[in-house]
């Protein structure tokens, strides 16, 4: 049984200037299929082009490619260069499921996160409508009790 969002107390968190902390953390970048087809338009090409290029395309999920070196082909000059289209996975962070509904998972991302702690409270409402919001996007890493896996 998964844990219920509202199991933490309220959160601080304030993206830090010309931080690029979460871009550079090893691991996957997925994206969502509308994902897929904003950044394809900012970047001037057909979804299909970008695919080819950029993406790997499983059965239920889809993720950027790693570049040789680095973590991200988008993260350049420090900064991300498709930031008003980025994903769903990069514009909710921190505020997914795994960090918002554990405090000991949430307290831990701060050694890569150094903008958790900081700036205004979020109330855990509205974390956990944000956190909801990844559960929309990426069904199949978080599927609901009950649906087929």
């Amino acid at each position: 049984m998964g844990l219920q969002c509202g199991a933490v107390a309220p959160l601080r968190f304030a993206c830090q200037p010309n931080c690029t902390r979460c871009c550079e953390v090893k691991g996957y970048v997925y994206l969502t299929e509308d994902d897929l087809v904003r950044a394809a338009k900012f970047v001037n090409m057909t979804p299909a082009a970008f695919e080819t290029k950029y993406v790997i395309r499983y059965r239920h999920l889809l993720r950027f490619r790693k570049p040789r070196a680095g973590q991200c082909h988008f993260l350049q000059n420090g900064g991300c260069s498709i930031h008003p289209v980025k994903p769903a996975q990069c514009r909710l962070y921190p505020f997914w499921p795994e960090l918002v509904e554990n405090s000991i998972a949430w307290i831990g991302e701060e050694h890569e996160c150094p903008g958790i702690g900081k700036g205004d409270l979020v109330q855990i409402g509205t974390a956990c409508e944000i956190a909801s919001e990844m559960k929309r996007a990426y069904p199949s890493m978080y599927p609901q009790p009950g649906s087929p896996k």
